[in-house]
This record gives structure tokens, C-alpha cells and sequence, in this order.
């Protein structure tokens, strides 16, 4: 607190104060600028799907200072699997809506949510429940992408693995890119998070599995850079992933970061993962992208605040 205090100042304090204690304890969503703090590195909040992705996000400065009027933002959650959001293995549609929401609250012209799927198109919208929960906003928002003259060649400066790659070119487009995955288990790479989930982004994802896959990953996420990453955790699928059906945590919880090596790194220590704990260096394409500069894997040296709403 400032060492003086006007009367209005106090009154205004006070007054906010009283409402998150009431939102807290009866689990009513806060409006954005009581939790528009920012100067975090890491922001997570405790809670139901909407409600929890519109604090983290709140805490991270508010979606106006990732997204401002007139730009074009895309949105890259989960939904590639043919299964129900109790699965884990899709972002929760709340989180995707909540986000897309507050895109255009910000000003957003243009909002496209993308995945390249590995089912069958239709069926991932629907089971995944996407399409559905987003529809009120705009029901062409969301959009699964399969068509090879819907990307554009890319090559990728400095890499270990994979030196180019077609990328859709709607997101090579657009002014803001938001990861929005879900916390899940994978057989090939460990976990699959933030940074994993931009193969979603690309249009030959198999060609990544057969070189080495954790430095392909991190040469892919040295060209697709998340303005802002939303990890859900509400449910995480702590095996049997990245399809499932495998154990389905049950967290409540959204992190949300600048940084997706940060958010990865944390969302790897804060769950459990195969029955057992791990830290952030031990999953290698972490390890990885932190060696290379992409972003910061010590976690317990990062700014970090949770809120439960």
C-alpha cells in the first residue's frame, strides 16, 4: 500500500476487496480489470473451465495486452481426437470459448481457431465440443485445416532436425498467435503441451516422428512463438495420451504464460505424470529449448501467482 491514502483511494481499496473475497468464496467469475495485474512470468488460477481461463489470463495483464483492436488472432488448442472433453485428450471448450471471447472483447477482427486434426474432421468438432461451444460467438471461427494449398513452405534457420515445414498460412497471417493445449501424456515425446501442440500448426506432423522428435519440436517452436500460451489442466490425462482413454486428473487448474518453455516447464512439475513426479529437464525437448534460448525451464527462479476463483 502507498504510505498515504486519500479517503476515495481507501473507499475504492476496500471496495475491491470485499468483491474478490465474495467471488473467491462463492465462486463467482471476477471482471477482468480486478485481476489485470500483470508483471507475472507464470499466472494459474484454481477453478471452473471459463472462469479460470479468463483470471489467468487476467493476471498476465488482460487479454487488451496481448490482442489490440483491428489485429487478427489465431487461436491453436486440442482438438484433433474423436472424443468427449472428459477424456482429456481435446482443450476443454470452455477455455477455447472463454479465450476467443475475450479476443473479441479486445477488439479482435478476425478470430480463427485451427487445428490440423488426426481424426476424421466432423467427428473431432463434435465430440471435442469446439465448434458447439464457440458457435455463439462465430460459428465459422473454427475450422479444421487439411488442404496442402491452405500452408506455405517455411524454412527453419539453425535447426537440428527439421529444417522446413508447411505452415498454414493463416497463421503465418496473423497479427497474434495463442496456444491453447491441454496437459497431456505422450508416447513418443513424454508430454504433449504448449510447444508439442504447434504440430498441430503444420501440415505434415508424421514427417516429425520419424527424425529425432524432441529437437524437430524445438526447431518447430523456434519459428511458431506463442504470443500468449494457455495451458489447460482442468482434467490432464496423465497416461495414455496424447489419444487416450488413459487416467483423467482432475486439477481445475489454468496456467497461463508469455513464455511456453515457462508454462511447458511448469505444467510438467505441478502434475503427476505416469504415476510419478518429474521436473522440467527431464523431458528432453524442454531441456532443449531452454539450451537454445527459447525460453526458461527454471521455474522455481520465475515470478509465479495463483488465484482460486
Amino acid at each position: 500500500m502507498p504510505s498515504q491514502w486519500t479517503r476515495r483511494q481507501f473507499l475504492k481499496y476496500q471496495f475491491q476487496g470485499m468483491l474478490a473475497m465474495s467471488a473467491v468464496t462463492s465462486g463467482l467469475l471476477l471482471p477482468d480489470r480486478l485481476w489485470a495485474e500483470g508483471g507475472y512470468d507464470i499466472a494459474v488460477a484454481k477453478g471452473a473451465a471459463a472462469a479460470a481461463t479468463r483470471a489467468a489470463v487476467g493476471l498476465m495483464g488482460g487479454m487488451n495486452a496481448f490482442v489490440k483492436p483491428g489485429q487478427r488472432v489465431v487461436i491453436k488448442p486440442n482438438m484433433s481426437f474423436t472424443s468427449p472433453p472428459e477424456r482429456a485428450s481435446n482443450t476443454h471448450p470452455d477455455v477455447v470459448r472463454e479465450l476467443a471471447a475475450m479476443c473479441k472483447e479486445a477488439g479482435a477482427t478476425r478470430i480463427m481457431i485451427l487445428d490440423n486434426p488426426l481424426g476424421p474432421s466432423e467427428m473431432c468438432l463434435e465430440l471435442s465440443g469446439v465448434k458447439d461451444a464457440c458457435a455463439g460467438i462465430d460459428d465459422k471461427m473454427v475450422q479444421m485445416v487439411r488442404r496442402p494449398s491452405l500452408f506455405k513452405q517455411v524454412r527453419i534457420p539453425n535447426a537440428g532436425a527439421l529444417d522446413e515445414t508447411d505452415v498454414m498460412k493463416d497463421v503465418l497471417k496473423a497479427d497474434v498467435l495463442i496456444a491453447a493445449p491441454v496437459a497431456k501424456s505422450h508416447s513418443g515425446a513424454g508430454v504433449s503441451l504448449s510447444m508439442k501442440g504447434m504440430m498441430g500448426l503444420i501440415y505434415d506432423r508424421g514427417i516429425m516422428h520419424g527424425m529425432d522428435l524432441h529437437t524437430a519440436i524445438v526447431d518447430l517452436a523456434s519459428i511458431l512463438k506463442p504470443d500468449l500460451v494457455v495451458i489447460d489442466a482442468t482434467r490432464v490425462l496423465s497416461t495414455g495420451g496424447p489419444g487416450g482413454p488413459g487416467r483423467v486428473l482432475k486439477p481445475d487448474t489454468v496456467i497461463a504464460a508469455k513464455d511456453m518453455v515457462a508454462a511447458d516447464a511448469y505444467a510438467v512439475s505441478a502434475f503427476e505424470w505416469y504415476g510419478r513426479r518429474f521436473k522440467p529437464r527431464q523431458v528432453r525437448y524442454i531441456r532443449e529449448a531452454h539450451a537454445r534460448g527459447l525460453g526458461r525451464m527454471d521455474v522455481e527462479n520465475l515470478s509465479v501467482k495463483s488465484v482460486r476463483v
